[in-house]
């Protein structure tokens, strides 16, 4: 099941719903009301009468082209950054060590934007280092903590999609700094729930920028997989349903590459997922603010 959040052009009121034949078909009215957003769904542990209550013929639909796409869990708790957690080869700097311990980060509210969303490029200097990252996120439905890395997977609701927006000269200082730069990551097109997916190892995520092929891996190829991260970080916090798990980016970001190629005004990115989908941004120049999350 495919499950998006997202608003009506012209409109600021949040909906979510099943997305079917190129539709979002919405809650019926009561639901809606008792469980507002798709966190409310997902912390409730009801995830799966959502297809129910989508029905083709008694729900509000909307063709997915004549909405704006959020982010899938827009008001996520915690949106959780795995780094480094794929072998890097960086063609100037020589291949980068592979850590003893998972490396963590985290993303602020307002700097992720959803599928076809402007990415914002930062201002001044900023704007030199400005790279992408494509990324494999799992959804958090069952809250815990202390998990075991053998039960880590029953916590899984699902899976979607993230561009981890990164300005390497600001991470360089502070690689908190670096990640949060407004609007500058994304996060879509939707959610597509656990049941959907017979091998999660075997997920495929590819890059490209426009149209070119620029970061292409399985998630068999990570250093850490995904059941030891939520085990890892359930160690350290107790992880929340709507906590969002982002699993690290391949190798192939901008800064990897020789010459480097950072993102420049009027790119497209596209990031593609086995199984969900593809996450589609291009980026503008904050001389048209207009056109930042704009319909």
């Amino acid at each position: 099941m495919k499950i998006s959040s997202f608003i009506e052009r012209g409109s600021n009121q949040i909906k979510y719903g099943v997305v079917r034949h190129g539709r979002i078909f919405t809650p019926v009215k009561y639901f809606a009301k008792k469980y507002p957003t798709v966190r409310d769904v997902i912390e409730a542990r009801i995830i799966d009468e959502l297809d129910n209550v989508c029905k083709e013929f008694e729900s509000d639909s909307y063709r997915i082209n004549d909405v704006s796409l959020l982010p899938p869990i827009p008001n996520a708790r915690r949106v959780i950054c795995v780094g480094m957690n794929y072998k890097k080869e960086y063609p100037v700097d020589a291949p980068a060590p592979i850590p003893d311990n998972i490396v963590l980060f985290s993303k602020l509210e307002g700097t992720l934007v959803g599928h076809d969303r402007y990415l914002e490029m930062p201002p001044g200097e900023a704007a030199k280092t400005y790279d992408y990252e494509g990324e494999i996120v799992c959804v958090i439905g069952k809250a815990g903590r202390f998990i075991k890395a053998e039960n880590a997977l029953e916590h899984i609701e699902g899976f979607t999609i993230l561009n981890d927006g990164s300005v390497r000269g600001w991470q360089k200082q502070s690689i908190h700094a670096g990640k949060n730069f407004a609007n500058s990551g994304s996060c879509g097109p939707w959610m597509v729930t656990r049941n959907e997916f017979e091998d999660i190892n075997s997920m495929h995520i590819q890059t490209r920028l426009n149209g070119i092929t620029v970061q292409d891996a399985t998630a068999n190829e990570m250093l850490f997989p995904i059941h030891e991260l939520i085990a890892y970080i359930s160690n350290a916090i107790d992880l929340k349903p709507g906590d969002l798990i982002s699993t690290g980016s391949p190798d192939g970001s901008g800064g990897s590459r020789n010459p480097k190629q950072f993102l420049q005004v009027g790119d497209q990115l596209e990031i593609e997922v086995s199984g969900i989908g593809m996450l589609r941004n291009k980026v503008c120049s904050l001389e048209y603010p207009n056109l930042i999350n704009s319909g």
